[in-house]
């Protein structure tokens, strides 16, 4: 049975430090639903309304595209363990890039990795949990290392030039990016 919370517990904040991958969905109106998996131990519970994760440059930036048109996001945490339990939180969201005033204090909560495009930070509306049930058993074996070693080598012009010529989304929306690389 679903049962809704109005913020983040100690069991679920706990909960949430064991997962090791979320999913992230965001939309607007007249855009396509975006769903991305993340992983790389690169989200943090900041507090009982507010959380943040890292997000390092890839393929896209629609997470970000939707977040400046609309602001809504749910992130989403599965156990592929025992007890089964999907824990979903519900809220607004917004990047903050290293140019942003407030990078300092969003970024001290992370060990930047390479490729650090922005932080996405969260405030918590309401998190619902339910069964999971229906969620497979899985053993988690291993990060994948490929992205943060393809950062590491390349040079901040490759990195954030390959990505920055990216100004829309794919929906032709705005996206913001870095104009610096994280330091």
């Amino acid at each position: 049975m679903a049962e809704f919370f109005d913020s983040i517990g100690a069991e679920h904040a706990a909960f949430i430090a064991r997962q090791p991958m979320f999913f992230v969905a965001t939309a607007t109106a007249d855009s396509r639903i975006n769903l991305s998996p993340k992983g790389l131990d690169a989200f943090r519970v900041i507090d009982a309304n507010t959380v943040a994760w890292l997000d390092l440059a890839g393929s896209g930036n629609e997470t970000n595209a939707h977040l400046i048109a609309d602001g809504r996001i749910t992130v989403m945490f599965c156990a592929f363990e025992n007890p089964a339990l999907i824990l979903r939180l519900y809220g607004r969201a917004e990047p903050v890039l290293p140019q942003d005033a407030d990078w300092g204090g969003m970024a001290r909560h992370f060990d930047l990795l390479p490729g650090t495009r922005q932080i996405f930070r969260m405030r918590v509306e309401s998190l619902q949990t339910s069964c999971g049930w229906g969620v497979p058993h899985m053993a988690f074996d291993r990060e994948r290392e490929t992205l943060v070693k393809y950062h590491a080598k390349s040079s901040d012009a490759e990195r954030f030039g390959k990505y920055a010529v990216r100004t829309k989304s794919i929906d032709g929306l705005p996206v913001r990016n870095p104009s610096v690389a994280p330091a």
